[in-house]
């Protein structure tokens, strides 16, 4: 296990409860997402087969974004928690879930609803791509209350400067592959992600 503290801050995760109390209403009641597209049986975002759930909206506006076309948060269409898991059924059964954008954590009650969703009906896996840093996700009540049911986070804004070709999964250097489950558990960030393809 490897922990972190970047910014000079020790972590005090143990301290924070995040009790995993499934509510039907909450989920059925949640604000819908704005999507861009649902992608089905995606292999570049995250390891194995995925179905990636690209929202609108997000205001980092990274120089060199490659989904720049998605910040507009009018650009999408409308969809419920349950529409968007349903067609993820429908499109691709047996793939894991991957939510991009744009920024997912702009919408964050209603993909906190649907990663609720997925997790009370099914054992898939779910990444969440981020512009915010796990540090500032943690610190925000309303951000913080998807990170008990995401597996991995993948954190930080696109820097132009670090960008690196070669890494799984992200593209620039700063940006961290975050095993939220162990991080919570550990009581700093730990970016080791265990899969079916080892260490990543």
């Amino acid at each position: 296990m490897q922990g972190d503290s970047r910014g000079g801050n020790v972590l005090a995760l143990r301290s924070r409860a995040f009790p995993p109390t499934l509510c039907c209403g909450i989920v059925e009641n949640s604000p819908k997402i704005s999507v861009i597209r649902i992608v089905p049986d995606t292999v570049v975002d995250g390891p194995g087969m995925r179905t990636t759930v690209y929202c609108a909206g997000c205001r980092h506006h990274c120089e060199g974004c490659h989904n720049a076309s998605t910040w507009n948060f009018d650009a999408g269409t409308p969809m419920t928690p349950r529409e968007i898991w349903e067609e993820i059924l429908r499109e691709s059964p047996d793939s894991n879930i991957t939510f991009s954008g744009g920024d997912p954590l702009f919408q964050v009650e209603g993909f906190t609803a649907l990663a609720k969703l997925i997790k009370a009906e099914s054992t898939k896996t779910i990444w969440c791509y981020t512009g915010f840093t796990f540090e500032q996700v943690f610190a925000d009540a309303a951000r913080s209350a998807i990170l008990p049911w995401i597996d991995v986070l993948v954190d930080g804004r696109f820097v132009l400067a670090k960008r690196n070709t070669d890494l799984l999964f992200r593209g620039s250097e700063n940006q961290r592959l975050i095993d939220v489950p162990a991080t919570l558990r550990a009581g700093g960030v730990v970016q080791e992600w265990h899969s079916h393809f080892g260490i990543i």
